[in-house]
């Protein structure tokens, strides 16, 4: 399915192949794993057709270098970014409503969205073989970045049930062989 069809614009700001930014032109904080965590985290999500672009100097920002606008996720080149914090972003733009994505940005805080996004970044996270400390890094999650460390660590997949909720999961595994963070779709 291409951008256009996913109601995605092809052009906004950037000169990048559509859904992708290169990891060179951008700063990321190598706390968070840097560049390297970064390319694994943007190639999974140009592979699930989430788009990523860069920040245009007119667009708001969600997240310190970091906005959802029109269902895209922008990074800006100029604010080191956690790498961790694409796949939470991009967490928000999967679980909103297909109807809903084209539309998307800025979040408004709702803590079903929240949750429902912070469990897809945890799955997603799997995905690009990042730790749970790049993922929930302490310079995020209003201080609850070790509560949700200890969580996912646990098994206590926090928001998970919205996942399930969403059909994009089997939260408890009754359906399926492979329970969360097993993921029968990234889009919701």
């Amino acid at each position: 399915m291409t951008a256009t069809q996913l109601g995605l614009s092809p052009s906004h700001h950037s000169t990048e192949p559509v859904g992708r930014i290169d990891t060179a032109d951008h700063s990321w904080r190598d706390e968070g794993g840097g560049s390297e965590v970064a390319e694994r985290c943007l190639t999974f999500l140009s592979n699930i057709e989430i788009t990523t672009q860069p920040l245009g100097r007119n667009d708001a920002q969600l997240l310190d270098g970091l906005a959802i606008v029109e269902g895209r996720l922008l990074v800006d080149t100029n604010t080191p970014v956690w790498p961790g914090d694409l796949l939470h972003e991009a967490g928000h733009i999967a679980v909103a409503a297909p109807e809903h994505r084209a539309n998307l940005g800025p979040i408004e805080a709702d803590g079903g969205d929240e949750m429902a996004a912070i469990a897809w970044s945890y799955a997603a996270s799997l995905q690009c073989d990042l730790s749970l400390e790049h993922l929930f890094h302490n310079g995020g999650y209003r201080g609850d970045s070790a509560i949700l460390r200890e969580a996912f660590a646990n098994g206590s997949y926090l928001g998970a049930p919205m996942l399930g909720f969403f059909g994009m999961c089997d939260p408890h595994g009754h359906e399926q062989d492979c329970p969360f963070p097993a993921m029968t779709r990234w889009l919701r």
